[in-house]
């Protein structure tokens, strides 16, 4: 669950007790097995040269020193796919050649469940991009209803005129967040129902977050709380060269500088090459999937890592574990069950599956 915490708020002394070894970072927290009970220098008695050898470990810090995790998934598609919305009707700003793309489902205040899309392709003026909303009351149906457009960019918030990309929701607290892309920035807006939601801006009126400079297009953002810190993961392609940046936060609204978290390898680096990032967390490692193309040859790369902040940069033959023939998936965890749900390979629609997890050899 994106919106979920797991950890608990950092510290910044190593501490075991109860026979469960927690080590605390700034930014996010490992679990690993231990034993014996106590903190600091009680670890180390001098009669002791490897209680000695485990406190350096601990004190160099989770890059040196990192928890065991007992073994490496790999995600499987379960089953077949069910269609969950198909091409909209946008009234006069229906096109032609318009395509569904990049979405995002959650559960409303009023346990509806909801998805939003963007279309593309559209007669909408300036990029062809605007959100259209589904609504189900169960998360298995098939063919949501559909609800109408949901939000159109607006140029006096300082967005580009068609350019909303990939929205992206979750509960927080009382009220629900949205993030999405306007071109050229990441944005922010939050809604108390799950429904209708209202613009964060600046002092100036703009709505615009962060962004990669001119030309980069930054776009298709994915929030994951590790520990007290929310990480942003989003895309996009300064020199034209596509990555995966991750920015971390306290607040939601001040972000900090850009890092790179995945790049290269065998997704490539072109300017499309690292789209629709999304991440999960399960059994004490970090899951990026990465979308490399779209269409009937679609595909999305599949990387493991313990750091949230780095899942390969131009090499990934240490974190790559699959490949699925899939493009922009969403997970989505409900009544103890997964699933996943991407794009129609006709860009016409969106589908839904299970998702199981299945053990593989740690490479």
């Amino acid at each position: 669950d994106p919106a979920c915490a797991f950890g608990s708020p950092p510290t910044q002394n190593p501490i075991l007790r109860y026979g469960r070894l927690k080590i605390c970072a700034t930014q996010h927290s490992y679990e690993g097995e231990g034993r014996g009970e106590g903190k600091g220098s009680e670890l180390c008695p001098a009669a002791s040269l490897g209680s000695c050898l485990v406190l350096a470990l601990l004190l160099a810090g989770p890059s040196t020193f990192a928890a065991p995790v007992s073994r490496q998934l790999v995600p499987q598609i379960d089953g077949g796919w069910w269609q969950v919305a198909g091409q909209p009707d946008l009234g006069e700003l229906s096109g032609p050649k318009q395509e569904p793309v990049d979405f995002a489902i959650w559960q409303a205040a009023d346990s509806a469940w909801q998805l939003w899309s963007c279309i593309r392709k559209t007669r909408e003026p300036g990029n062809t991009r605007l959100f259209f909303r589904w609504e189900s009351r169960e998360l298995t149906a098939s063919d949501w209803k559909p609800v109408g457009i949901a939000m159109r960019a607006d140029s006096k918030f300082g967005e580009t005129p068609g350019g909303l990309q990939a929205p992206f929701v979750f509960q927080d607290g009382n009220g629900f967040q949205l993030f999405y892309g306007d071109w050229k920035h990441i944005c922010r807006a939050t809604s108390v129902d799950g429904k209708q939601f209202a613009r964060l801006t600046d002092a100036a009126g703009i709505a615009g977050l962060f962004g990669e400079g001119p030309g980069t297009n930054t776009r298709d953002p994915m929030l994951l709380r590790v520990g007290s810190l929310w990480h942003c993961y989003y895309t996009a392609y300064p020199s034209r060269k596509g990555a995966v940046y991750v920015r971390t936060s306290k607040n939601l609204q001040q972000w900090g500088e850009p890092r790179i978290a995945c790049s290269g390898g065998r997704g490539g680096d072109g300017p499309f090459s690292a789209e629709c990032p999304h991440v999960v967390h399960r059994e004490g490692a970090f899951y990026l999937f990465r979308t490399q193309r779209y269409g009937p040859n679609n595909l999305t790369h599949v990387y493991r890592s313990t750091d949230p902040l780095n899942f390969g940069r131009d090499d990934d033959r240490e974190f790559w574990v699959a490949s699925l023939p899939v493009a922009a998936p969403e997970i989505i965890r409900h009544d103890g069950r997964e699933y996943i749900a991407a794009l129609n390979l006709e860009l016409n629609g969106i589908r839904m599956a299970r998702l199981k997890w299945v053990e593989s050899a740690m490479r």
